[in-house]
């Protein structure tokens, strides 16, 4: 049998608990043998926005899953460099695993564009997409194979986490001086502390 390998990518800036709960539910909802976190070096949809250096992203993405023996990070997006366009991505990751099941997760925030991916079409022949279900959001599987017909059958919709983190709000806790202790892996909140990430008042992508 075949391995399941599922892909997260974000920016990851700074990764944070909702990301490893909606990996865990994937990975139970799918039956994973792992999961990938793939920080991103550059998302189309953020080109002009300041990010923080890829190098301290990684870190905290290393950081955060170093306990689970299941979840692993790639450095392929930040190594390839430029733009990272998910169907690149999935393309030579699909090079790299070519007898494995790749599954991309996607929340449903982001999977209301995904008619409108960068090659779209070829993305959903690469992989299958696991759409998770996120509090205040609606999905429309009607919708998505109305207006892109190649992702029948190779849609997946899961329930995900009943709370909502956001990377834009830790980053405006800490610029106020307000907890976030609690919405992070201990070691990534270690690691911002000591690089006192994110405590100036310039914005950073989320």
């Amino acid at each position: 049998m075949s391995q399941r390998v599922a892909i997260l990518g974000g920016t990851f800036d700074p990764i944070h608990l909702g990301h490893l709960a909606i990996a865990a539910d994937v990975q139970h909802a799918i039956q994973a043998d792992r999961v990938l976190f793939v920080p991103a070096a550059q998302q189309p949809f953020k080109v002009g926005v300041p990010v923080t250096p890829a190098t301290d992203r990684l870190q905290m993405a290393r950081a955060a899953v170093a306990d689970n023996p299941a979840f692993e990070v790639s450095t392929i997006e930040i190594d390839r460099g430029g733009v990272s366009y998910t169907t690149d991505t999935v393309a030579q990751l699909r090079e790299l695993l070519p007898a494995t099941e790749l599954f991309l997760i996607v929340g449903a925030d982001a999977a209301t564009d995904l008619p409108r991916w960068h090659q779209a079409e070829r993305l959903i022949r690469l992989c299958r997409v696991v759409i998770v279900a996120r509090p205040g959001y609606q999905v429309d599987m009607n919708r998505f194979y109305a207006e892109l017909p190649a992702a029948r059958e190779r849609l997946l919709l899961v329930p995900g986490p009943a709370f909502n983190i956001s990377a834009s709000e830790i980053r405006q806790r800490i610029r106020e001086g307000r907890p976030v202790r609690y919405h992070l892996p201990s070691a990534v909140y270690t690691y911002l502390r000591q690089r006192r990430l994110y405590e100036s008042s310039s914005d950073v992508s989320a």
